[in-house]
């Protein structure tokens, strides 16, 4: 059958996929791909029950993901704005930007600012070693 996915929890690595008005459940286990299940993704599935196994992505979805992200403005944002977690924010690393820069406002508000900045320094050698190479989709940077 080809359904669409309609939800998909990352946690707990379940999801539901909807076709013809109907629903089915699934577990990650059950999924085929190397890709993450994304909600909208058009899928094949062979139904059991009410819940789905052998789960594919149809073809057209299986092209390679295309860079949106700058890898210089990354560095850059880094370097300039790393205490503040910006470049992270940009690749869409939300948690770890949110971390950044409550961790740099607690440096500076202990007096200890100068290692404030250290981080988006190693942020940007990682980003400008390619050790960072990926936004948090998984794209690759440009």
């Amino acid at each position: 059958m080809i359904g669409q996915i309609e939800s998909y929890n990352p946690e707990t690595k379940t999801g539901v996929i909807k076709c013809e008005e109907k629903t089915y459940t699934f577990a990650y286990d059950q999924w085929s791909e190397e890709v993450a299940p994304d909600v909208g993704d058009d899928v094949t599935f062979e139904p059991v029950n009410m819940s789905a196994t052998n789960i594919k992505l149809l073809g057209i979805q299986l092209a390679k993901p295309q860079a949106v992200k700058y890898k210089y403005l990354a560095v850059f944002l880094a370097i300039f704005l790393g205490w503040l977690g910006l470049h992270r924010l940009y690749l869409g690393y939300y948690r770890i930007a949110f971390y950044q820069f409550a961790l740099s406002v607690l440096l500076i508000y202990t007096g200890f600012i100068v290692f404030a900045p250290q981080w988006g320094f190693v942020d940007a050698l990682l980003l400008f070693s390619s050790s960072i190479d990926k936004d948090s989709k998984g794209r690759p940077l440009k």
